[in-house]
């Protein structure tokens, strides 16, 4: 990777304070980009924009707030005059839900709608108002990249993963529809996921070692996201890249 390789490139990370969305806005801004890092705090969007470097900006943005997304766009546009890509990233875990899902997974019939809410709220419908707010500026602009996360289709369907495996389902069709959407402007859409559980803050505390020694490393997700980025990813579109077995030169 070429550490200029995004200069000038101007990228917002929704939830890019801790695991893979602080994994990518590393990678991003490694590679020279201009980190717009969001978080529902704004000190907490602050301080990771800080950790990224002097041309990386924080920004306050609750993606489940309609008026929230609204305002932070309208900000990032006013102080970059636009952006290149936008990473749909924000989401909530399993442990909001259920602690000790790992080890003790709880039947769907058994979850909180509150916690239900909360998960698909942040992951779909924060996914779909951030990229609804940010396609007709793109398309306007006459260029732009959305790249929404999501995850294995065994954790979309894995005992006891209600609701952040259907979150996932719901995110990939969105992501699907659009990029069908998109497909005749100069917007592209694209999906990533690291190919595996991740050690991030979303697993639990008791995990037993064991299991976390096969969880994959945050920044898997570093290459992938700073491809699609590149000027190498022009043209990819409605694509699914699988970060475990990513391998572009």
């Amino acid at each position: 990777m070429d550490v200029g390789e995004l200069a000038g490139t101007r990228v917002m990370v929704t939830g890019a304070t801790s695991g893979l969305g602080a994994a990518m806005a590393t990678a991003l801004s490694a590679a020279g980009a201009r980190v717009v890092a969001t978080s529902r705090r704004l000190a907490r969007a602050q301080a990771a924009a800080q950790r990224l470097g002097p041309d990386s900006l924080g920004v306050e943005l609750d993606v489940r707030d309609e008026a929230s997304v609204r305002a932070a766009v309208g900000d990032v546009w006013d102080r970059l005059g636009g952006l290149d890509v936008l990473v749909n990233n924000a989401g909530i875990g399993m442990r909001t839900v259920n602690l000790r899902f790992l080890t003790d997974p709880q039947p769907f019939w058994e979850v909180a709608p509150k916690g239900f809410r909360d998960v698909i709220d942040t992951k779909v419908t924060g996914a779909f108002l951030v990229a609804r707010a940010v396609a007709p500026r793109m398309v306007a602009a006459g260029s732009g990249r959305i790249v929404t996360i999501s995850m294995s289709e065994q954790t979309m369907t894995r005992r006891g993963f209600v609701p952040y495996g259907p979150s996932g389902a719901a995110v990939e069709a969105l992501s699907r529809v659009m990029a069908a959407d998109l497909a005749d402007t100069p917007v592209t859409v694209n999906l990533l996921l690291p190919g595996g559980a991740t050690a991030t803050g979303m697993v639990p505390e008791d995990t037993p070692p064991e299991v976390r020694e096969r969880l994959l490393d945050a920044a898997v997700m570093g290459p992938p996201i700073v491809w699609l980025a590149s000027a190498r990813a022009a043209g990819v579109h409605d694509q699914r890249i699988v970060a475990t077995e990513f391998a572009k030169a």
